[in-house]
């Protein structure tokens, strides 16, 4: 795999092995999608890999022995060993703490620029007791590889205190999108370390839909059972792939300059959406969504407006996956975190909101590129009328921001 040279202003020049970071991506991405599946059969689901990612990281950072090992199979890390050096060497020198951080920092601040033509708030946040000690190390490098703080809170005297803080931080990164992350009565007095992890996302379509093509017209729930939706439609020139086994159409629907775009696969034919969940992994996932598969051609798209908002609480999902010891207070090992015994994470909680719309930007100067494309003579239709999947993706490093499953608009 070719070695991509990025600038990063607090980081030296490093050598990004874009493949082993895609993989574990798409593996950790598709694991915690199945095990939402397999919890919450039939439900939407949505969730950001990305934000999980970046969260999880940073617990990473302070892990040790058995516990490191544990999050570095559970994120698909074995393809990267010759990133880690877990230890930190030199208390000044963040990159000591193995380049996986530095450039999973740099993958994301090229992903989440400010001067974006979409909205990406990523709010992460780790609450430590506050008679915990924190090793000042530590501190200083998960600001610097992730800008995220550990803020000391008192979990048992000011319980009810501590969870309005949480909730008016995350309220305040999310652009007021995401509140109430922690209900009345869910924040344990005994908590020890509490992992909050929130995204915002918002994109603007390269071809918008036009409000007036918007028609109600019935979505299928399942057998004979349907619902009335705000269906979207337009006839534009999208890169399209269709998969015979299983049938399916894969479609891209670009955001704003390219940067992101959602990928679409919708079981087709006779075909149901459980023969794609199926079959999918990373390797059928890269296949259907390679961009050799994805021809240009005219399509008329039919998709649901949606808005989704959905709250996860992690622990039994990541013990799943193979991380038991940072949950157990009798072998959690965060000795690069605390000097301190008995740190271990009490809760992680994810939530994600994001809304599908007409909204958007046409294309500058399309005219010209449209009279480029080779035009097939028969228009293909996608016709999203029944469950399908949903990811959305950034174009340049092909990191999976979100994931999701929309079986009920």
């Amino acid at each position: 795999m070719k070695k991509i040279w990025l600038r990063h202003p607090s980081l030296t020049v490093i050598g990004i092995k874009m493949g082993s970071l895609n993989t574990a991506n798409v593996e950790f991405c598709l694991d915690v999608f199945k095990q939402l599946n397999n919890n919450n059969p039939g439900d939407n689901i949505f969730f950001s890999p990305l934000s999980l990612l970046y969260a999880l990281n940073m617990v990473l950072l302070g892990a040790r022995g058995n516990s490191s090992r544990q999050i570095e199979k559970a994120l698909h890390y074995q393809h990267t060993g010759e990133f880690f050096k877990p230890e930190f060497k030199d208390s000044s020198k963040c990159s000591q703490a193995g380049r996986i951080h530095s450039e999973f920092g740099v993958l994301v601040s090229q992903i989440n620029q400010p001067d974006s033509d979409y909205t990406l708030s990523i709010a992460n946040r780790l609450y430590g007791k506050k008679a915990m000690a924190f090793h000042q190390q530590f501190l200083s490098c998960s600001e610097k590889l992730y800008q995220a703080r550990l803020q000391t809170v008192d979990f048992a005297q000011s319980t009810e205190e501590t969870r309005k803080i949480i909730n008016a931080w995350v309220e305040k990164k999310t652009n007021g999108k995401i509140t109430n992350l922690f209900g009345k009565g869910t924040i344990d007095p005994s908590s020890v370390m509490v992992l909050v992890n929130a995204i915002y996302f918002k994109g603007q379509w390269q071809n918008k839909f036009q409000e007036s093509e918007t028609v109600k017209s019935p979505f299928q729930l399942s057998e004979g059972r349907s619902v009335i939706v705000e269906m979207m439609y337009q006839i534009g020139t999208f890169k399209l792939a269709i998969i015979k086994k299983p049938q399916m159409q894969v479609l891209e629907l670009p955001y704003v300059n390219n940067k992101l775009s959602m990928i679409i696969l919708l079981p087709v034919g006779t075909a149901h959406l459980g023969q794609i969940e199926k079959q999918l992994n990373v390797r059928t996932f890269q296949e259907w969504t390679n961009s050799s598969n994805m021809m240009e051609r005219e399509v008329e798209v039919h998709i649901p407006r949606f808005k989704l908002e959905i709250k996860y609480e992690l622990n039994s999902l990541l013990k799943s996956l193979g991380m038991t010891n940072v949950f157990n207070p009798a072998k959690a090992d965060f000795s690069g975190m605390s000097p301190d015994k008995g740190l271990y994470l009490s809760k992680v909680i994810h939530k994600s909101f994001v809304d599908v719309n007409e909204e958007g930007t046409e294309a500058a100067a399309a005219t010209g590129d449209n009279i480029a494309v080779k035009r097939l003579p028969i228009r293909d239709r996608f016709m999203a009328n029944h469950p399908f999947l949903f990811f959305i993706r950034d174009t340049c490093t092909s990191m999976l921001l979100f994931a999701g499953k929309l079986t009920s608009p």
